[in-house]
């Protein structure tokens, strides 16, 4: 992460000379999306909808293409081998595919329909597990400084507009709410199969209870369809954006110090012993969130999904 302010205040002195380091906007400008202004491709508006490649949008690609990529080849290679038991990267993803499958789909969905709803969460956890994955590597950050001295690239080209803004797209909320959406009509999709939209829409609520109890628990039952994917949103796009926001602040205060104290020794010693250590301790926290978020939003959205399915639990 020290890389990412590096990248935007590792310019030559006389560049910034009066120029004082703004912490804030350095840490926004490498969490945020980059401005539809600034769209990495610009595509015209169709009914008023800006569809321009924004650089979150260009990760979801990079995700998209890399599990691609690795999943079909590790299945060719498996195809190839004629043998059941997998090997190498083939015995890790039978693993993920066979936890989640017996850990989650199984006890929320139930034998009948665990064959019809593991694939979507299972694709949740691989997309999101891999784009937080990829969300910790400093790609871009290093494509800047190499820009910086190498390539000298301008802001209007395509490297000088990729190297700003995140590179984790699980940190947007717009693209945290797109997968939660999937989820809120699955949800929908999966009651309406098991007991017909009628139905499904019925055992929002208990039967059986005095008319005047569904006056209260109606609107509570509606607010709650609409609850539901708004915390996966939150809480895997807070978590995302929180770690990252703590590291870049931490390292911050190597710039700071520096400043406060017009010498760069006390932003070394400050680095060395304060803001390397703790940043490295919550990128190591870092690599057990990512982990845990994919696995809360996937369990999350099977047990909404279970709960339409089987209401009588």
């Amino acid at each position: 992460m020290i890389l990412a302010l590096l990248q935007g205040h590792g310019a030559p002195a006389n560049d910034h000379a009066n120029e004082k380091f703004d912490a804030g906007k350095k840490i926004i400008e490498h969490i945020s999306n980059t401005p539809h202004d600034h769209a990495l491709i610009h595509i015209p508006k169709v009914f008023g909808i800006d569809f321009s490649v924004t650089k979150h949008v260009f990760m979801l690609w990079v995700v998209a293409a890399v599990v691609l990529a690795v999943v079909t080849l590790v299945v060719r290679r498996h195809r190839k081998r004629n043998s059941p038991v997998p090997l190498g990267m083939g015995n890790m993803l039978e693993y993920v595919v066979e936890a989640i499958r017996d850990n989650i789909a199984l006890p929320n969905f139930g034998k009948k329909w665990v064959r019809t709803w593991t694939p979507l969460i299972l694709t949740f956890f691989v997309f999101i597990f891999s784009a937080n994955v990829i969300g910790l590597i400093p790609i871009f950050d290093v494509l800047g400084l190499v820009n910086h001295y190498v390539f000298h690239q301008g802001p209007d080209t395509f490297i000088g507009k990729v190297i700003h803004g995140g590179t984790t797209a699980t940190a947007n909320y717009n693209v945290t709410a797109g997968l939660a959406v999937i989820t809120f009509f699955a949800i929908i999709f999966a009651g309406s199969k098991a007991h017909g939209a009628v139905h499904h829409f019925k055992n929002l609520v208990p039967h059986g209870l005095p008319w005047w109890v569904y006056i209260i628990l109606i609107p509570i039952e509606v607010m709650g369809m609409f609850v539901k994917p708004f915390a996966l949103t939150m809480r895997l796009a807070a978590n995302m954006t929180g770690g990252h926001i703590a590291i870049l602040a931490v390292m911050s205060l190597v710039f700071l110090f520096t400043e406060m104290f017009h010498t760069a020794l006390a932003g070394v010693a400050v680095g060395v012993f304060l803001s390397v250590p703790l940043a490295l301790g919550i990128t190591a926290l870092e690599l057990i969130v990512v982990l845990v978020q994919a696995y809360v939003f996937t369990l999350l959205s099977a047990v909404f999904i279970g709960m339409a399915i089987h209401v009588h639990h």
